[in-house]
């Protein structure tokens, strides 16, 4: 599985720039070279305190943006996860989505002793595959000589985040972590902020990377000892001018923007983990900000051809539109279905797994001939299902594990011949 890390400090900017590079679109010459996954981590999307219901309920225009030009791809989005203006976003190849298990979410504050959202971590866990990730975004407290409260910042990110799924309990217990994010670490004392770009100049980034706050903390074993990172190769990320590539010299030029992995390898017997970096690169292209975009891509080891805890539609016959209409499927043998458990109406191409137009109740829903231990159900939409003609499908998601256990063919939904909806009347019908 091929995933593409993205990690970018949006100082309260919409995206007015292209994407595709953003998203490695211009390296890519098939759609078989695309990665399996994006993870997107913003910080300073635009939020405030008013808006907080809305920020809630909707996503940011960074978020909606790369979903569209994401979709042109086949990709879709799995989650989202939003703490004030720090989001992390899930996005995968459509083929994979019933491939992924227990997804959950959590975020942690740190801003002002842990009352306030405005620094922190947002993170989405799930199984691929077979294979346990976590994903974490997170927002540090800035400032040269806060060095300190960054530490403390990671650590409470570690100790308050915990996950129903068995065994991954913690961050690091996962099979695969990746930690993204504005990490606000600077360089050590020692160097004024004109030396710092001399040195950039001159190409002489090793010494720089000597007082980076982060190996520092990295090597006295105060944070981030359980993850790795490949060294940048690239200028420092913070600060900049905004729009240019010219360095703002009020701050020490500094690699606050960084990607970071954990591998617990020898899990399995018969499956040694490993997670391959491809690359790791900042984006000078982009000059929203005074921050410049960070990526990188890896490749991880998973299980092949694993199937668990599957649900399979029986072939659907056309809808009516105004009708009641049904659909059965069949339980695997793994599945322990809930109350909770529930089926979405989906237009067919569908962007987002939150972007269903009805849903019932899987098993309040059933129809009344089925039978406890039958592993065959059939269940009855109402006529508000679908309002409108064309291609859509049921998608069954899982209560339990917050996962897509199975998804129907596209069907046809057509009105009745010679009905006509409500929405269609027209004052020639006769309603004035």
């Amino acid at each position: 599985m091929q995933l593409y890390m993205i990690t970018y400090n949006v100082a309260t900017k919409h995206p007015e720039q292209d994407l595709d590079c953003l998203l490695g679109f211009h390296l890519a010459k098939a759609n078989e070279s695309l990665p399996d996954f994006y993870v997107v981590g913003l910080q300073e999307v635009k939020s405030q305190p008013q808006n907080i219901v809305l920020d809630a309920l909707f996503d940011d225009p960074w978020t909606n943006a790369l979903r569209e030009v994401l979709a042109s791809r086949d990709y879709v989005k799995v989650k989202t996860v939003r703490l004030q203006g720090t989001v992390i976003s899930l996005f995968c190849l459509r083929k994979h989505l019933l491939h992924l298990r227990d997804i959950e979410t959590q975020y942690t504050k740190t801003g002002f002793g842990g009352m306030w959202g405005n620094k922190g971590a947002v993170t989405i866990r799930l199984s691929i595959y077979g294979c346990s990730v976590c994903l974490v975004n997170c927002h540090l407290t800035p400032h040269d000589h806060l060095l300190q409260e960054r530490v403390t910042d990671y650590n409470t990110i570690i100790k308050s985040q915990s996950f129903q799924a068995k065994e991954t309990t913690n961050i690091l217990y996962h099979d695969y972590v990746f930690w993204i994010g504005d990490l606000n670490f600077r360089l050590l004392s020692g160097l004024s902020a004109t030396e710092i770009e001399q040195l950039v100049e001159k190409g002489e980034l090793t010494r720089l990377l000597a007082k980076d706050q982060l190996r520092h903390v990295i090597d006295t074993g105060e944070a981030f000892s359980e993850l790795v990172e490949n060294l940048p190769t690239f200028p420092p990320t913070y600060k900049f001018e905004f729009h240019t590539s010219k360095y703002d010299l009020k701050r020490r030029p500094s690699w606050t923007d960084r990607i970071l992995h954990k591998v617990n390898a020898n899990v399995y017997e018969n499956l040694t983990l490993q997670a391959e970096q491809l690359s790791y690169n900042s984006l000078d292209y982009y000059t929203l900000s005074d921050h410049k975009p960070v990526v990188a891509e890896f490749i991880i080891k998973v299980f092949s051809d694993y199937f668990e805890r599957m649900i399979e539609f029986q072939p659907l016959d056309t809808w009516y539109i105004d009708e009641e209409n049904y659909a059965s499927y069949t339980l695997s043998g793994d599945v322990e279905p809930t109350m909770w458990d529930w089926i979405g109406v989906f237009k067919d191409g569908f962007t987002s797994l939150e972007e269903y137009l009805c849903y019932v109740y899987a098993m309040r829903g059933t129809n009344n001939t089925n039978t406890a231990r039958s592993r065959v159900k059939s269940v009855v939409f109402p006529i508000t299902a679908v309002r409108t003609p064309g291609q859509y499908r049921l998608l069954y998601f899982s209560n339990n594990s917050g996962s897509v256990l199975g998804m129907s063919e596209a069907f046809r939904a057509v009105n009745r011949q010679g009905t006509s909806t409500i929405s269609q009347l027209t004052y020639s019908d006769g309603f004035q």
